[in-house]
């Protein structure tokens, strides 16, 4: 392959996981951005009814996510990443489509259940097949771009659903996804992928990450590292109406979709800068921690706001977004930390379960909200996230440069 042919694999291939990610993103957020919308339109009228429900909804959601992320990225080792990339987009995107047609709170179940086994699979498999065609030295370009064009899809999922109504929204994420099937044709295997199948080795075998301590310990440190995005995505900013009445705000904010605009947008310049931060110090757990800890600084300085306006508190979610913008970094540190033969099992399953954290971290905040109230619970909450994350990653191996042409044995 000339260099020039194998730069515009790199390119298309760089550009579909980018776009496939950005529809992604669009319909794993579009639900918290409707969410007050969707379910009083539905019949659910209830402040605290439309509290719960949502978050029941959220938590089937991540289920849904648990369940693919396994499935896709066993399958992703076992068949290739092509399989999972355009799998995954089929799935999710009917499944979107779907969503604009319900009725009842048990079909939006069902529906964000199936949608969350299709979301499940495109970031790994994405991840994993830009990781493996890229330089060891230039990897962590492609992956941040891929994580920072992708995570605008909130963003625009925003202004979709300023311009249509909830229903509409759901057929144009939908729509996207489909749409982004044509571009299939420009996109090849990785060869890593190849050289392994025809090696005959065993892939995909998701009980071979439990065969060694140091192996299963490796896998759940990748997973840990990720816990503050979820809790401050799931919690923080999806229930910023709630905080913002519990701050004591005049204008207190009424629904979740702008603060899910801000802090993605905060997250797609955090994601931007910690891909290039990682780069330029030739380091991942450097700038995981320098993002750790400005995370935790503005997770305090967002739940100590009062009575402010509602222009500075949108500020303080861009800028707790910003604090947790190192998906870009999170999902390359797990890519670069396993064999070829594992590689999309765990490049797929880690962002999910990473996901599927915010199942018990609900929960867990649920208490302590009833408990101590909805603040001083998320204080308690974010601590635990925060603490759990900065001590695994002292732990996490460095992979900046290492050579991904291995095999798990």
């Amino acid at each position: 392959m000339t260099k020039e042919k194998s730069n515009l694999v790199i390119y298309s291939t760089v550009t579909v996981a980018a776009l496939g990610y950005f529809v992604d993103i669009y319909d794993l957020l579009l639900f918290s951005i409707i969410r007050v919308e969707s379910l009083k339109s539905i019949g659910v009228t209830d402040p605290a009814s439309i509290q719960d429900i949502g978050l029941s909804l959220l938590n089937w959601q991540m289920v849904g996510m648990l369940i693919g992320g396994l499935g896709w990225g066993i399958l992703g080792d076992k068949k290739g990443r092509l399989s999972v990339l355009f799998g995954s987009i089929i799935l999710y995107s009917l499944a979107n489509i779907a969503n604009g047609f319900v009725q009842t709170v048990e079909q939006y179940k069902i529906l964000r259940f199936i949608a969350g086994i299709g979301l499940a699979g495109e970031l790994g498999a994405g991840i994993t097949l830009v990781s493996e065609i890229m330089s060891k030295e230039k990897r962590g370009y492609g992956t941040t771009v891929v994580a920072s064009i992708g995570i605008l899809g909130a963003v625009v999922a925003y202004f979709v659903s300023q311009v249509w109504d909830w229903r509409t929204a759901y057929f144009v994420g939908g729509g996207l996804g489909l749409a982004l099937l044509v571009l299939r044709i420009s996109v090849f295997e990785s060869t890593m992928f190849h050289s392994v199948k025809s090696a005959m080795v065993q892939r995909g075998n998701f009980l071979q990450i439990f065969q060694t301590k140091e192996r299963f310990y490796r896998y759940m440190k990748c997973i840990l590292v990720g816990l503050p995005t979820w809790f401050v995505v799931g919690i923080l900013v999806t229930l910023a109406p709630e905080f913002s009445k519990s701050f004591g705000m005049t204008d207190a904010v009424a629904t979740g979709g702008a603060a899910i605009m801000w802090c993605y947008t905060g997250l797609t310049i955090g994601d931007f800068a910690s891909g290039i931060m990682s780069q330029l110090v030739k380091s991942r757990k450097k700038a995981l921690l320098f993002f750790h800890l400005f995370s935790a600084a503005t997770i305090v300085w967002y739940l100590s706001t009062g009575d402010v306006s509602q222009d500075f508190f949108y500020f303080k979610i861009l800028l707790i977004g910003f604090g947790v913008g190192y998906w870009a970094v999170f999902v390359t540190i797990a890519s670069e930390n396993f064999g070829t033969n594992l590689r999309a099992t765990v490049t797929t399953t880690v962002p999910n379960f990473a996901r599927g954290a915010l199942v018990p971290i609900t929960f867990f905040f649920k208490e302590m909200k009833d408990a101590y109230g909805i603040i001083n619970g998320a204080y308690i909450v974010g601590s635990v996230c925060v603490v759990i994350a900065l001590v695994v990653l002292y732990f996490l191996p460095e992979t900046y440069g290492k050579d991904l042409n291995y095999v798990e044995e």
